[in-house]
């Protein structure tokens, strides 16, 4: 394992697997603020220079966080096929990097390779990869789960309907769900955010959406994403929960910062499926985002693109119905414009679609960042020609509530008529029988929430 290089007469040398992974990274705020990213443009490439000759079996051999100190490492460890990993274990990155982009190399392919993968492996080939690469390899794979519906089949975009608001206030809840569903949103999930994180508060809205699911005979499911200690006491209390959510860190410390391990998640995951109200068999909705284990400080030195890939090995265990990674969510500390909120975006959906998980993406920013709405949308057109499985609907793309911006309910529709795309199979179904939707495209009734006044 060779870890120096010289580039235009100068020998750059590193001390170990884990910095040349941080340096490879593309330019990033969040590693800047930790202290791990390249210090030139070309300490970069001699880091990718790097990188590209390590083989497999050297990232195997290094996880971010030693096996026997963190839980997340032995969930993605143990996950690993040895008999994959065997065959695949001297492939370079770059030769990785390579057999993902040959036109040979199908969905079924990289889904067998995947069971041999580590997260460090798929962070690694990822900072290899331009975003156009990005793009290209994350179109090839297909990942379809079940919960009510299937979400993930091709020719199919999905939204979660996130009818946040900043008090809670059932009505006005109840106004952005109706209008978000008129606009063909809420395929993926109905989702919200709570301003109450209280059982009694989680109970309610549950109640009042699967109330208004069944009298509608709306072919979805729901969530309320309380932390997921608050989501369990409300099924135990008889409450009618669709997906149980938590946001998810990439080591353990992070996980313990949330207020959870991965037995937790484990009860949670058997509690939905032996008293929710989803079908299954997926029945769990993870959130992620570059930095975060910065905030906590749990990312051990390492770069914000590998510990979040680590999030993604961590969720597969789980089998989840979704994941996404709320790309710009966190604030320019971790990622500072929109050059960096849209390679995170790109990075993030691919890496978690070669993890084999079902994965979405929040293309969001806030306020301060130095990122507009145009930024949002090139990333969601990049998001759609790569296969995303599903993005966020939120009246206006302004969330009044968590008092950031992100993709609205046009965005969705404009998206799926540009690219040819339709909702969920049931869901596009129900939107035609209610007279929202015709051969796939929106009626004269698309945004008229009164249609479910009664």
């Amino acid at each position: 394992m060779i870890l120096k290089t010289s580039l235009f007469g100068k020998v750059y040398a590193f001390q170990s697997v884990m910095e040349v992974m941080a340096k490879a990274n593309e330019e990033k705020s969040g590693d800047r603020l930790a202290g791990v990213a390249a210090n030139s443009a070309e300490e970069r490439v001699a880091a990718k220079v790097v990188l590209a000759q390590l083989q497999l079996k050297d990232l195997f051999n290094n996880p971010a966080v030693p096996y026997e100190k963190d839980e997340v490492t032995r969930i993605i460890v143990d996950q690993v096929n040895l008999r994959i990993y065997e065959s695949i274990k001297n492939w370079t990155v770059e030769e990785f990097r390579e057999w993902l982009l040959d036109t040979n190399t199908t969905d079924f392919n990289i889904k067998h390779i995947s069971r041999g993968l580590t997260a460090e492996m798929i962070a690694a080939v990822t900072k290899l990869m331009s975003n156009l690469d990005l793009v290209v390899a994350a179109k090839k794979i297909h990942i379809e789960k079940t919960a009510n519906t299937t979400i993930g089949r091709a020719g199919t975009f999905s939204a979660r309907l996130q009818p946040n608001h900043p008090t809670d206030d059932p009505d006005g809840i109840m106004a952005s769900l109706m209008e978000g569903l008129s606009y063909g949103i809420g395929d993926a999930v109905i989702g919200l955010n709570p301003v109450d994180d209280s059982t009694e508060s989680v109970k309610r809205v549950l109640h009042r959406f699967e109330e208004f699911r069944s009298e509608w005979d709306i072919p979805t499911q729901t969530c309320v994403l309380a932390h997921v200690k608050t989501q369990m006491e409300a099924m135990k209390q008889g409450a009618p929960t669709g997906l149980v959510f938590q946001s998810i860190a990439g080591s353990e410390k992070g996980n313990t910062a949330f207020g959870f391990d991965g037995g937790t998640i484990s009860d949670a995951n058997q509690m939905a499926l032996e008293t929710g109200m989803a079908a299954g068999p997926n029945v769990m909705y993870f959130e992620t985002g570059q930095g975060s284990e910065l905030s906590s400080d749990a990312h051990y030195g390492c770069d914000q693109l590998t510990m979040e890939a680590r999030c993604y090995g961590f969720a597969k265990k789980y089998d989840p119905f979704l994941v996404n990674t709320v790309v710009g969510f966190i604030g320019p500390e971790y990622l500072y414009d929109s050059k960096q909120v849209i390679r995170a975006g790109l990075e993030d959906h691919f890496m978690g679609k070669l993890t084999g998980i079902s994965m979405g993406v929040d293309v969001c920013y806030t306020n301060h960042m130095k990122t507009d709405q145009n930024d949002i949308e090139n990333l969601s057109v990049l998001l759609t020609a790569a296969g995303c499985t599903y993005i966020m609907g939120i009246p206006h793309g302004d969330d009044v509530m968590l008092n950031y911006q992100t993709t609205g309910y046009h965005e969705t529709a404009t998206l799926r008529d540009t690219f040819g795309l339709k909702p969920i199979s049931e869901f596009d179904q129900w939107m035609e029988k209610m007279g929202l939707s015709e051969n796939g495209k929106l009626t004269s009734r698309a945004g008229d929430a009164s249609i479910f006044l009664k």
